[in-house]
C-alpha cells in the first residue's frame, strides 16, 4: 500500500482535484480509515442525545462499532461495542436506555463505567477485573460529542477554545433532537466533504436553501454587493449583544464564522420565517444568522438563533458513505406550537437529497475513463483547496511512520 499512496500523493497538483485512485481505490480507502478516521476526533452528535444516565448512541467506524453513553455520575463515556468475551456486540440499536450493559450472545454484563461485574460459568480462577469494556477517547466540545480511536488522542483544546465563544450563546446542551435524518450516498466521503466545502454550485442547485443562505464565506467578500453590506449592518448588531462573528484561525483544521442571512430571513427555512417560536439559550434577538462551524473530517454544523443543525459523515466504502442530518431546537419547546417537523427540516431534507444526486455524479464521473484532476476556483473554493492541503498532510504523516516506511522498504 505505501508505494502506491507515494506514487498518488506524487501525482498530486496543487490546485486541482485529486486523481482518480483518491476517489475509487479500495487500498487508499482503506489507507483513509488507517491515517485518519482512526487517529482523527471524529463527531458523535450532540449531547443533547444523551440527556439522561443509561442513554446511549451507536455509531460505526466502517467496521469498528463503538458506544457513546452517558453513565451513572452523569460521565458521558465512550467503549468499544464488543464484549471482552467472544467479541459480539453489546448494542445492536441506535439508540437506546439501560442500566447495565448486557451482551446478548452469553450474559457477561458491564457496568456503565465499562467494568465487567458479572459471568456465567468462568471458574474460580477468572478475574473479572482483567476484562473491563475497552474505552475510547470521547470529549464534549460545548455541547458537541467527539471520539477518538487512536491510542494517543491529537489536539482538540484549540477547536474548543476557538468554537465556543460563538457556540456557548446557542446552548446546545439545553436542545433536544426533534428531526433525524439518514441518507447513504454513493460517493466517497472526499467528495462529499468537497461539495460542502464550496457553494459555487448553490446558484445552480439549492434553490431552497438560497431563500436564505448568504453565498458569501468571508466577511469582506465585496463580490456580493447587497450581502456585503447586510453583513457590515448585522455585524454592528452582533457586536452590541457582545457575539464575536469574524472568522476563527482554525488553519486547515477547522473553520468558524457568524455570517448573515440575506435580507427578511431568519431562519433556514421555506419562507425564511423562525423555525421555532422559542429561542436558544438566553437569546433574545432572532436575527442572528447562523454561526458556521466545520471541522475535519466529519462534520459541520449550523447555529441559528432557534435552532441548531448538524452533520456527521461516516465512510462506508470506497465509493459510499453516510450522512446523518440531526434538527435541534430549545429542550422546552413544544411541537405543533413552538415548531413545525416540515417546516422546520424541509430546507436541508431539500438540500441533502440535491448534494446526495451532485456527490454521486460527480463519484461517477472520476471512474471515467477521461477523468482527468480539474483547476479549483481559488475565490469559491478556497475551502476545498484548504480540506485537501489538510488531507494529503494528513497521508504525508502517515507514510512516515517508521512501519509504514520498513513496509515500504520490503
Amino acid at each position: 500500500m505505501p508505494p502506491r499512496m507515494r506514487s498518488a500523493l506524487d501525482d498530486c497538483q496543487d490546485g486541482y482535484s485529486l486523481p482518480q485512485a483518491f476517489y475509487n481505490d479500495d487500498a487508499i480507502f482503506m489507507a483513509d480509515l488507517q491515517a485518519i478516521f482512526q487517529k482523527e476526533w471524529i463527531f458523535v452528535g450532540p449531547e443533547c442525545e444523551l440527556p439522561n444516565a443509561g442513554d446511549y448512541v451507536t455509531l460505526t467506524i466502517y467496521d469498528t462499532p463503538i458506544i457513546v453513553l452517558r453513565d451513572h455520575d452523569g460521565v458521558i463515556r465512550a467503549f468499544h461495542n464488543s464484549c471482552r468475551h467472544r467479541g459480539s456486540r453489546l448494542c445492536d440499536k441506535t439508540r437506546g436506555h439501560t442500566g447495565r450493559l448486557v451482551c446478548p450472545y452469553h450474559q457477561w454484563t458491564y457496568e456503565l463505567s465499562g467494568a465487567l461485574v458479572s459471568t456465567r460459568y468462568m471458574g474460580d480462577a477468572f478475574d473479572q477485573d482483567k476484562f473491563p469494556l475497552k474505552s475510547v477517547h470521547v470529549t464534549s466540545v460545548e455541547g458537541l460529542v467527539y471520539i477518538c480511536l487512536a491510542e494517543t488522542a491529537p489536539d482538540i483544546d484549540t477547536f474548543r477554545a476557538a468554537v465556543t465563544p460563538y457556540i456557548k450563546p446557542h446552548a446546545p446542551q439545553r436542545t433536544k433532537i426533534v428531526h433525524e435524518s439518514v441518507i447513504v450516498e454513493e460517493a466517497n466521503w472526499k467528495l462529499v466533504i468537497e461539495n460542502n466545502r464550496e457553494c459555487y454550485h448553490c446558484a445552480g442547485n439549492h434553490p431552497e436553501l438560497l431563500v436564505s443562505l448568504v453565498e458569501m464565506a468571508l466577511p469582506n467578500d465585496a463580490r456580493f454587493g447587497d450581502e456585503f453590506r447586510i453583513m457590515e449592518e448585522k455585524g454592528k448588531l452582533w457586536d452590541s449583544l457582545g457575539l464575536p462573528h469574524a472568522p476563527v484561525d482554525g488553519g486547515t483544521e477547522f473553520r468558524c464564522i457568524r455570517l448573515p442571512f440575506r435580507d427578511g430571513a431568519y431562519s433556514m427555512t421555506m419562507d425564511g420565517k423562525p423555525a421555532s417560536k422559542k429561542l436558544l439559550g438566553d437569546l433574545i434577538e432572532p436575527d442572528l444568522g447562523s454561526v458556521r462551524a466545520f471541522r475535519i473530517p466529519n462534520n459541520w454544523h449550523h447555529f441559528l438563533s432557534e435552532m441548531t443543525i448538524h452533520f456527521r459523515v461516516l465512510p462506508l466504502g470506497p465509493n459510499k458513505t453516510e450522512v446523518r442530518t440531526t434538527w435541534c431546537v430549545h429542550e422546552d419547546a413544544v411541537e405543533g406550537w413552538d415548531y413545525d417537523i416540515e417546516h422546520l427540516s424541509r430546507v436541508w431534507i431539500e438540500t441533502n437529497d440535491q448534494d446526495k444526486r451532485l456527490a454521486e455524479e460527480n463519484q461517477r464521473g472520476t471512474k471515467s475513463l477521461g477523468y482527468e484532476p480539474g483547476p479549483y476556483s481559488e475565490i469559491s473554493e478556497f475551502m476545498i483547496l484548504n480540506f485537501l492541503d489538510w488531507y494529503r498532510g494528513a497521508m504525508e504523516n502517515w507514510l512516515r511512520e517508521p512501519g509504514r516506511q520498513l513496509q515500504a522498504a520490503e
